[in-house]
């Protein structure tokens, strides 16, 4: 009688451990917080101050976005491997939802201030000339996974000692749009005759006629930028190259990065090739 004399009520324990009744009966029910006693005729149920931790931790990972059943096995990890490697995979995935969240402001607010902004968009058709690249082409995960191929690439060339003489940029290979395992080859001018080892290679791209929208700003403008593109092909009738080759293939020049200037002062170039015989 003495020990169960010292346990607390459940709204105590609510008040002290920031969980509300409703939530501490909800853990209850899925055995992720069983009281430390309940009475067996009145069903009150009891807890004791050694259950405030367990309560802590339950009430983060709930905040961090871990569910019911995922709280419970993480509960039984806590101190091993496991636990430490969930929260970094959570980590991950709140940091890409704040990305994504974070582009959606953006957007809404462009819209809001012009209807649809294009203020920091402008649309040329252009004649690319063609360029000898090196490339790294890879699958990743998302569109703005594609820093993890620049990861791989960048210590190729510096350990071929390759000069580099024009801006980096990125093939998109998808003959859709696709959300996940995006086809990517990522390139940097090179002069003509430059040899490589795999897995870089050298392409030689040929001269084209493009559709080309400088981007100035943040990169979450490029769907804009693309919308702007289609457009003048609707309205001007043009049609996109369709052939299996890769000069059929959008892409994207960066002519700074983040690490030359800040994110207002970025330039991007979108292009969109257009078929050969075209009306000017």
């Amino acid at each position: 009688m003495a020990e169960t004399t010292t346990l607390m009520t459940i709204g105590r324990f609510s008040s002290l451990s920031r969980l509300s009744v409703r939530m501490l009966r909800h853990y209850d029910s899925h055995g992720v917080l069983v009281p430390a006693d309940i009475d067996p005729a009145s069903g009150y149920r009891r807890y004791a101050a050694h259950q405030l931790i367990d309560a802590a931790d339950i009430r983060n990972l709930r905040d961090v976005g871990f569910g019911v059943s995922a709280i419970g096995i993480l509960l039984a990890a806590r101190g091993t491997p496991a636990w430490t490697h969930a929260l970094r995979l959570q980590h991950e995935t709140l940091v890409e939802e704040q990305r994504a969240a974070q582009g959606r402001v953006s957007l809404i607010t462009r819209l809001l201030d012009h209807g649809e902004n294009t203020m920091s968009i402008t649309l040329n058709r252009t004649q690319v000339p063609a360029m000898t690249v090196v490339t790294l082409r890879g699958v990743v995960p998302t569109y703005s996974h594609e820093g993890r191929l620049w990861e791989k690439m960048i210590p190729l060339l510096a350990s071929a000692s390759i000069p580099l003489i024009g801006p980096c940029g990125v093939i998109e290979h998808d003959d859709e749009y696709t959300e996940n395992d995006v086809d990517l080859s990522i390139f940097v001018p090179v002069a003509a005759g430059t040899r490589v080892d795999a897995p870089l290679q050298v392409i030689e791209l040929p001269a084209r006629d493009c559709l080309v929208a400088e981007v100035r700003g943040s990169y979450d403008q490029i769907s804009a930028a693309h919308d702007l593109i289609n457009a003048r092909i609707a309205s001007e009738g043009l049609s996109v190259r369709s052939d299996d080759s890769i000069a059929t293939k959008a892409f994207t020049l960066y002519l700074n990065t983040p690490d030359e200037v800040g994110e207002e002062d970025l330039l991007t170039q979108v292009h969109e090739p257009l078929s050969p015989v075209q009306g000017s």
